[in-house]
């Protein structure tokens, strides 16, 4: 498998936590190290205005050497999101710990999909992968 994706959904924030900028860019660029992970560029983070008054928000992301972390909050509504996607295992209580500290929410819920079951880890292992899908597809015909 490639790796893990953490989605979290967390309801019942403050909404000054999900409107500060400064918060969200600074949870994001101390998270990777949060989770021994490898932070490769700066976060990226904004404010957005929807197209409904109450539907704005703060968005940002940071990636890793692992792949990405991202956050999109909506102050209004006391909701913010989290997906965390790694190429390997990562301590996910630790994770929700970390977000949990930041954006206090009082309830939230989280799935964990794992992503690439096939994903061959070697070259040996992808000419493996290849070659079974050709076979398959020849004697489909």
């Amino acid at each position: 498998m490639f790796g893990p994706h953490l989605i979290l959904e967390a309801y019942g924030c403050p909404k000054d936590l999900l409107a500060d900028l400064g918060l969200v860019s600074q949870a994001l660029d101390a998270y990777p190290s949060q989770l021994d992970m490898t932070k490769i560029m700066p976060p990226y983070v904004f404010r957005y205005q929807g197209t409904v008054e109450d539907d704005w928000g703060v968005s940002g992301v940071v990636l890793i050497a692992e792949s990405h972390i991202s956050i999109h909050t909506f102050p209004e509504k006391g909701f913010v999101t989290l997906d965390i996607f790694s190429c390997r295992e990562f301590d996910v209580d630790a994770a929700i710990n970390y977000f949990s500290s930041v954006f206090k929410p009082e309830s939230y819920e989280k799935q964990l999909l794992m992503r690439g079951r096939e994903f061959p880890r070697s070259l040996g292992r992808a000419g493996i992968a290849v070659e079974s899908e050709r076979l398959r597809v020849a004697s489909a015909v």
